[in-house]
Order: structure tokens, then C-alpha cells, then sequence
């Protein structure tokens, strides 16, 4: 894997420094820290719980975008370029990390982590792509931001994800539509660049009945990077992080427990 120099405002980011790091499972004695993207409406909540599964190695950090969660009422992003650039500037790295993105969380790691690439900062450990198409594939015709409040409400419902009781209450949904509206504007307005492979592996979870990401889809990611390449095949539809959330957790320790000792390895024979 290339090494790149972290950069000294890098060192320098605490966790609970930040509006953007959800800090309530952070553990300062981990060895690996996980930063974790929501889906499109997702909040830090939806990775609750996956410490306990994580063990003390690792630290899971879910971003905290504006529009949800204790940002609700700060102006979501609608274009992912400058997102990226934002995220760019708060990410710690006084420690070796990896990302985990679901669907939109996936396309905002994976550009993050180019981003990072173009900086000369320290690239992630890898990717954890779930429930995502290769950024490569074009993408989807349907723009769901562009859709009225009544029929995007609709939309959500065939996609799952949403509390029933959360489409039903006419007062949440006016305060949760904006943020959910950005996030597909900003899925539906990307225009992917051609640009050198991540050197980096990408690890993909993919739903078995995911009607949002075929497996070819799936597996197209292989283009993405020029190091390590897995698809592992989940049962579920597109949310099924939510049900597999110990399996899931149990692959990620066991790819960052693999990858940490290789690079001890790897240490070890130079000296």
C-alpha cells in the first residue's frame, strides 16, 4: 500500500472537536478507527450498537452530515464535491482508519477517500462498500429530488428504511424531507471522474435482494482500485445492514485485524 504523510491539521483533529464526528461510541484505546457514512436520510443512529460487536480494537466513529441528528437544523448538502471538501478538512488521522458507506455513504467514502489520495494524506486502511453500485455505473433515471413531498413520501415507502410511523406523521416528515431530498440530489447529480485507482482494498456488501444494486453492480467496484477486491453476499433487500449488523461488524474486525498484521509483517522484514 503507498504511504502517504499525514498531514501536521491532521494530527492535530481531536474526535470531539468536531460537529461532524459523532463521538458517543468513541474509544480513545482503540488501535483502528472506523468512520462510518449514512444512507441517503441516515443519521449517526443507524450505526448504534456496532461497538458493542467491535471489540476494543476498534472505534466506531459515524459522520454527522447537517440536516439530521443534532445538525437538523443545518443546510444539508445537495452536491457531493463540496461535501467531500468539507469532510476532507475535519477528518482525524492520528491513527489508522478505514471507511464504512451504505449506498450514498458508500459514493461519499469513496470520493473522500480520493480526495485524500489528491491531498497526499493517509489513505484509509480500505473500503467497506455496502449496498452500493461502482460509482462508474450511470446513474439511475429516476430523480427522486425532484419529486413532490406527497410522491417522494411514496418512494421511501417502496424503499424501506423509514419508520412507518415517521411516513405517517406529517410534521416529522416536513422536518426530515429536506435533508432525504439533498441526499438523492446528491446520488442523482454525480458525474463520475475518471481518475488513478485507489491503492487501497474495497471490500463489497452486497443484499441479495437489493432492487437498487445488481451484483454485476456489485462487483464493478473491482475497476475502483488497483489493490485488494472482495464482494460478500448478504440476505436482504437494500437496508440489510440493519439485520445483519453482527456479521457485518464480524467481517470488518476480521479484514482490519488481517490487514493490520500484514502491514506489521511487512514492517517487521524491512527492519
Amino acid at each position: 500500500m503507498t504511504s502517504h504523510t499525514i498531514n501536521e491539521r491532521g494530527m492535530s483533529r481531536k474526535i470531539d472537536d468536531s460537529p461532524w464526528l459523532d463521538h458517543d461510541q468513541a474509544n480513545s484505546l482503540a488501535s483502528i478507527r472506523l468512520f462510518c457514512f449514512p444512507y441517503v436520510g441516515g443519521g449517526s443512529w443507524i450505526y448504534r450498537g456496532w461497538s458493542d460487536y467491535a471489540g476494543k480494537e476498534i472505534e466506531i466513529i459515524p459522520l454527522a452530515l447537517p440536516g439530521r441528528d443534532k445538525r437538523l437544523w443545518e443546510q444539508p448538502y445537495s452536491s457531493l464535491s463540496p461535501l467531500i471538501g468539507a469532510l476532507a478538512e475535519v477528518l482525524p488521522q492520528d491513527k489508522p482508519f478505514a471507511f464504512f458507506g451504505h449506498s450514498m455513504g458508500a459514493l461519499i467514502a469513496f470520493e473522500l477517500a480520493r480526495e485524500l489520495y489528491q491531498r497526499g494524506s493517509e489513505l484509509p486502511l480500505c473500503l467497506f462498500a455496502s449496498g452500493a453500485s461502482a460509482p462508474q455505473i450511470p446513474r439511475r433515471s429516476v430523480s427522486r429530488h425532484l419529486l413532490s413531498d406527497a410522491d417522494l413520501g411514496v418512494e421511501l415507502r417502496v424503499l424501506g428504511g423509514t419508520p412507518e410511523e415517521v411516513l405517517q406523521d406529517s410534521g416529522m416528515m416536513e422536518l426530515f424531507l429536506p435533508a432525504i431530498r439533498a441526499d438523492f440530489a446528491i446520488g442523482e447529480t454525480y458525474e463520475y471522474a475518471q481518475s488513478n485507482l485507489l491503492d487501497c482494498p474495497i471490500f463489497v456488501l452486497h443484499g441479495d435482494e437489493d432492487p437498487e444494486t445488481s451484483r454485476d453492480e456489485a462487483l464493478a467496484w473491482r475497476a475502483c482500485t488497483s489493490s485488494a477486491f472482495r464482494v460478500d453476499t448478504f440476505h436482504g433487500g437494500h437496508f440489510f445492514l440493519h439485520a445483519a449488523k453482527k456479521s457485518i461488524v464480524t467481517l470488518i474486525k476480521h479484514e482490519l485485524s488481517a490487514l493490520t498484521q500484514t502491514a506489521a509483517q511487512s514492517e517487521t522484514s524491512v527492519l
